[in-house]
């Protein structure tokens, strides 16, 4: 990427089909989680017009009415009126789950490097991964969140766009929606908002004047910093002309169909794998979390302004079969330097793993919508979001 370019990531509300889709995914998983840590999850959901599919491999002892879990999601999401074009209570909910293939489980259960040892289930070696593939984690100081500043503001225009709809200040508003925010970098720093999109689904009975008015003033404006908004930014607000029709209605939606809007916004590579509906075995999920967190450790350290990781597993295996890191030419100690740092510091076993950064608790439908990074809106923090590990890295850098 060269030093002056306009970047833009885009946001979606927790109304929009993929996230409806997303959130049910997880609200299931959190349900199982609640009463068998243990248990094995892999739920996918199709969203549309007046019906819910849940299908996957799951095994579990806890009991769980998915049906039930569904409805309720829906309902907190805002689809609870037939007006709306999606209703919690009147749309039909379909199953379709069975248990996790033998064939994986023997391969999770025991990692390769262990297989034929007796050792006692709490055993950090025991548990391989998941499945193959590869994972991305990144984190950069340009923000408080540690995220790229475009993704960082595109959610927070997000959440804002749901908060004036579930606090009454902005009636009209229905649940689905987008963001969007293209910056102007100049020596790789955001000077200018180039552009800025908000798209909401509304009530029949508005203008879109209205709209672009309350648009501007009621969600971008207390959300983008003024140093950014020029005469020359420009403002798009359902450029359509109208957003009347949406959610599940207009568009089906799918379990891991935005996983862009999940991490960081396309200003690096994602991996191989969506996050949602799947238990922390999967590496998908619990290796992006573990670079996430090794990568923002390592910047609020100061060991780089930005930092990139790469993983990657093999199924059954519980070592990561490969390890590397990408600071961009920011870091203040070799590359070389860093990457020992991150073996010595961080242990990348999926097991240890889900130890270190507390994954077998129910947390997951919270971070369905508005990304799985930089959440530090969330009253708990995540795990992978937390920078316990700055103290050791800076003893163990010389810093």
């Amino acid at each position: 990427m060269s030093e002056n370019f306009i970047f833009s990531s885009e946001s979606v509300t927790e109304g929009h089909p993929d996230k409806v889709a997303d959130q049910i995914s997880d609200a299931v998983l959190d349900a199982i989680l609640k009463d068998d840590p243990m248990g094995r999850v892999a739920c996918e959901v199709m969203v549309s017009t007046g019906f819910v599919v849940a299908a996957g491999e799951i095994s579990t002892k806890a009991v769980i009415d998915i049906q039930k879990i569904a409805r309720e999601t829906i309902r907190e999401i805002g689809y609870n009126r037939a007006k709306y074009g999606f209703d919690c209570d009147t749309c039909a909910v379909f199953t379709a789950i069975d248990e996790q293939s033998g064939d994986i489980a023997q391969g999770v259960d025991d990692a390769i490097e262990v297989r034929g040892q007796d050792l006692a289930d709490s055993d950090i070696a025991k548990i391989g991964a998941g499945d193959q593939g590869m994972m991305f984690g990144y984190a950069t100081n340009e923000t408080k969140e540690f995220m790229p500043m475009p993704i960082a503001l595109a959610h927070a225009l997000s959440r804002r766009l749901t908060a004036v709809r579930k606090d009454g200040t902005l009636k009209y508003l229905r649940p689905d929606g987008k963001t969007q925010v293209s910056l102007r970098y100049e020596n790789r720093k955001a000077v200018h908002a180039d552009t800025i999109i908000v798209s909401t689904q509304h009530s029949p009975d508005v203008s879109l004047k209205q709209i672009r008015e309350d648009m501007i003033e009621q969600v971008i404006r207390p959300i983008v910093p003024e140093y950014l908004i020029d005469n020359n930014t420009r403002f798009f607000v359902n450029p359509t002309g109208r957003f009347v029709k949406g959610g599940p209605a207009a568009d089906s939606g799918l379990t891991g169909r935005k996983i862009i809007v999940d991490t960081y916004g396309g200003w690096v590579p994602h991996g191989g794998g969506a996050f949602s509906g799947k238990d922390p075995t999967k590496v998908d999920r619990s290796g992006a979390y573990m670079t996430r967190y090794a990568a923002k450790n390592i910047v609020a350290a100061g060991l780089a302004d930005e930092c990139q990781i790469q993983v990657a597993y093999a199924i059954g295996v519980a070592e990561p079969v490969s390890l590397n890191v990408n600071t961009f030419g920011t870091a203040k100690i070799s590359e070389a330097r860093i990457a020992e740092l991150l073996r010595e510091c961080f242990d990348f076993r999926p097991a240890a793993i889900i130890r270190d950064l507390d994954l077998r608790k129910p947390q997951y439908k919270a971070v369905a919508s508005y990304g799985h990074m930089g959440r530090i809106d969330l009253p708990e923090l995540p795990g992978w979001e937390k920078t316990d590990r700055v103290d050791v890295l800076r003893k163990a850098a010389g810093i």
